[in-house]
C-alpha cells in the first residue's frame, strides 16, 4: 500500500460551487447581473494571486464572508452619485466591489504600492470595469481632488489614518472605515493623542462575519461643526 506523505495530501474541498450558493448562505442574495460581475472579478482575482499575493480568501465562502460582507456595509452608507476613494486598495477590495454593487456611485482606487496598482490596473481592465487607479498616496490626491467619501479596510489603525488624513478634511466630506473588534481601542488610542479633537466619530453599522469572535464594524468620521455628510 502506499504510503501518502503530508505534501501528497489533498486540499479540503470548497464549501461552495458557486458564488450565488455562498451569497444565499451567508444571508446576502443579489442580483444575477451583480454575481455574474462579482464572480468574474473574483476569478480575474484568483488567478493573478497565483503569483502575486492578493489575497488570502480564494474561495467562495471567504471571499463573501469576508470581502462581499465588508464591502456590503460600506455600500450602504453611500448615496447615488457619491465620489469615493478606496484608501490602500490592494486587491480593490472594498473598492471595486463597491463599484460593482453600487454602479450609481463614482470609486476611484489608490494604492502607493507600485506592485499592487499595476495589479489593480490589469482587473479593472479585465472585467471591464470604469474605475480610475492611481499608483500614488491618498494624501497626495487629496491636493488636487475632492470626494464625498474616503473608504478604506485594513489600510492602518485609526491614530494612523487620522494623522496622514489630518491637513486634507476640506477636501473631503467623511471617513467611512472597516474596523475590527479592536476598534474601541484604536478610537481611544486616537483620542488620547488629541486626533479626534476637532472631529465626530459614529458607529453607524455593526455586523458579524463567520470565523470572527468579535462583529466588525463600519465607523463614520467627519469634522465637528459640519453638517453631518
Amino acid at each position: 500500500m502506499k504510503r501518502i506523505t503530508l505534501n501528497e495530501v489533498p486540499p479540503p474541498a470548497p464549501k461552495f460551487a458557486t458564488l450565488h450558493e455562498a451569497l444565499i448562505a451567508h444571508g446576502s442574495p443579489l442580483d444575477e447581473s451583480i454575481v455574474a460581475a462579482l464572480d468574474k472579478y473574483a476569478q480575474i482575482v484568483w488567478e493573478m494571486n497565483q503569483s502575486l499575493n492578493l489575497t488570502r480568501h480564494t474561495d467562495y465562502d471567504k471571499f463573501v464572508a469576508r470581502d462581499v460582507l465588508d464591502s456590503l456595509a460600506l455600500a450602504g452608507q453611500l448615496k447615488p452619485g457619491d465620489e469615493i476613494l478606496d484608501l490602500g486598495s490592494g486587491g480593490g477590495v472594498p473598492g471595486v466591489i463597491i463599484a460593482i454593487l453600487r454602479p450609481d456611485v463614482q470609486v476611484s482606487l489608490c494604492d502607493s504600492v507600485t506592485k499592487k496598482a499595476k495589479a489593480l490596473e490589469e482587473i479593472v481592465h479585465r472585467a471591464g470595469l470604469s474605475i480610475p487607479v492611481y499608483h500614488a498616496r491618498a494624501e497626495d490626491l487629496l491636493e488636487d481632488f475632492r470626494y464625498h467619501a474616503i473608504v478604506c479596510r485594513a489600510v492602518a489603525p485609526l491614530k494612523k489614518l487620522l494623522t496622514w488624513l489630518a491637513p486634507h478634511w476640506a477636501s473631503f466630506d467623511q471617513l467611512l472605515a472597516i474596523k475590527g473588534g479592536k476598534w474601541v481601542e484604536e478610537r481611544n488610542e486616537a483620542r488620547h493623542f488629541g486626533l479626534l479633537n476637532d472631529l465626530q466619530l459614529r458607529k453607524e453599522v455593526e455586523y458579524t462575519t463567520p470565523g470572527n469572535d468579535h462583529p466588525s464594524v463600519v465607523l463614520k468620521i467627519w469634522p465637528a461643526g459640519r453638517k453631518e455628510p
